[in-house]
């Protein structure tokens, strides 16, 4: 628009460099006779604007050191005419301007006291050449310990780097150490603590034997359960010590909302077991629930499971591989049981599926902290009568023995009709409770997110007997993996190099991988 505003008289021209081009546009234009200028936008006049960029691109300032090297490959095109004698080729330029040693600048200075054009290399030339010496053609840089450091190019810090590091006498130390040593054996160059960060960084070997990182990559995600029996936490607890009917493990089944449990012994877990105790101990008896809260087990995670929940309506969710607080409750109640069966079963351990039930009343009638209530009075209303009240009467037994039947029928209605109330202050004081344990636990995130595509490591798992042969020597980590898809709650799906695919896997397992 300038240019063509000033051919048009329309503009002066006034900077003294565009005179000469503005008067041979002239003479053209006289030469050519009638020419109409019209000013076309950028967008549709590319191949001229992208011209102007690269010639200002290439207007390198006076006794610049850079070297503009131009490389061209004739690329054919991909269709081609046999009848067309001739042939259009397209040429592509690459520019490579040949960075400049960070030394030569104090050694410019040190022998000739040449200082760089521009002012604030100058000054960062002048203000650290005191600390460096120019000594039979090398450069030396006197460290604060009184040493003198040999400076090196890119190429030798490269050399250095890998040979400190993982060379025959390498360590495979980390990046502040690999710094340390490097500068004991006397060498130094600018970016030396960020180079040896990032080699460490990306070194294959310390990457696959790196420690486990154990802080939390991921917020809290408690379960939120609205109503009894609205969610049910599965697991199996075993194998126990063989029972005198050869019974090896327990299958418990414990409501999130009332913390009420169920739970029968098994000689074997099979799928038809886990159907069975599904329909009959929590369907046919606390009705159809949202959801089911399982692992990731064969005897849970299969097609019989998957009719029954078809057959019902509801759903089964499956938490990641390994990672045994995905289904806290359960866990939980495992641990709770195993404790109350240990303390009464007799010295031979034979007889605890006899000892199994009188330890479920015990944990449906003890007071639970999050809801601040035992789980049989949310779910029946009332507290159950237990033997010493009988032996040693307590006030509400004594109270009922001069009851009618009549009155008794009117108690039970009023606390069947405040039993709402109670679930809905219980519903409250669990929500607290979660709030109370997600900002503890959340007070030791470190939040450590990937996307799609990213390169990861993923924990090497102790069922994973591959490598076994290996001891003590087998890798902390397996991979790399790419991470195919992202679920909610810090869970991926990873995709191996062979197109293997596992997961789906809790971030906590995993650590970025840098090739």
């Amino acid at each position: 628009m300038l240019i063509i505003n000033q051919l048009l008289d329309i503009y002066e021209v006034r900077k003294p460099e565009l005179i000469p081009f503005n008067n041979y546009a002239r003479r053209l234009i006289a030469r050519l006779g009638n020419v109409t200028l019209e000013h076309v936008p950028c967008g549709e006049n590319r191949q001229a604007d992208a011209l102007a960029k690269l010639a200002s691109t290439l207007a390198l300032p006076d006794h610049e050191t850079h070297v503009p090297i131009c490389r061209s490959w004739v690329i054919p095109p991909i269709f081609e005419s046999e009848d067309n004698g001739e042939r259009e080729v397209n040429v592509v330029s690459v520019l490579e301007i040949e960075t400049e040693d960070w030394r030569q600048p104090f050694i410019d200075y040190l022998q000739h006291g040449k200082l760089p054009d521009d002012p604030h290399r100058r000054t960062h030339v002048k203000r650290r050449a005191p600390r460096f010496i120019y000594y039979k053609d090398m450069l030396y840089r006197r460290s604060f310990e009184g040493l003198f450091l040999r400076c090196l190019g890119e190429n030798e810090a490269k050399q250095a780097l890998e040979e400190a590091h993982s060379g025959i006498c390498g360590a495979h130390q980390s990046g502040p150490k690999l710094h340390f040593r490097i500068k004991r054996m006397g060498y130094y160059w600018l970016t030396m603590v960020k180079d040896c960060m990032e080699y460490t960084k990306r070194c294959h070997a310390c990457q696959i034997h790196a420690n486990f990182i154990h802080q939390p990559q991921e917020l809290l995600h408690p379960t939120v359960a609205s109503w009894p029996f609205d969610a049910w936490g599965l697991d199996v607890v075993g194998p126990l010590p063989k029972s005198s009917g050869g019974h090896l493990y327990i299958l418990a089944a414990t409501d999130y909302f009332s913390k009420w449990a169920e739970a029968i012994p098994l000689k074997e877990v099979k799928k038809e077991n886990v159907v069975n105790f599904i329909r009959t101990h929590l369907i046919f008896r606390y009705g159809v629930p949202r959801h089911v809260i399982t692992d990731n087990g064969k005897s849970f995670c299969n097609s019989a499971v998957t009719r029954l929940c078809q057959k019902f309506g509801f759903k089964q969710h499956a938490s990641t591989m390994y990672n045994p607080p995905a289904n806290g409750l359960a866990e939980a109640f495992n641990k709770t049981l195993g404790g109350l069966l240990k303390k009464v079963v007799a010295k031979a351990k034979r007889d605890w599926p006899e000892r199994m039930e009188e330890a479920l009343w015990a944990y449906r009638t003890t007071y639970r902290t999050p809801t601040q209530a035992t789980p049989y009075s949310l779910v029946y209303g009332v507290e159950a009568v237990l033997p010493l009240e009988r032996q040693i009467p307590s006030l509400r037994v004594a109270i009922q023995e001069d009851l009618t039947h009549e009155d008794n029928a009117r108690l039970r209605l009023e606390e069947l009709e405040v039993l709402d109330e109670k679930r809905l202050e219980a519903q409250q004081r669990l929500e607290c409770y979660q709030a109370r344990m997600s900002k503890s636990f959340n007070k030791k995130v470190r939040l450590r997110s990937f996307q799609k595509g990213d390169l990861v490591l993923a924990v090497r798992r102790p069922i994973n007997t591959t490598h076994k042969i290996g001891g003590k020597f087998v890798s902390k980590w397996d991979g790399p993996y790419v991470v195919q898809e992202v679920y909610s709650s810090g869970a991926y799906k990873l995709v191996a190099e062979d197109d293997l695919r596992v997961g789906p896997i809790n971030g906590k397992f995993l650590k970025r991988y840098y090739p």
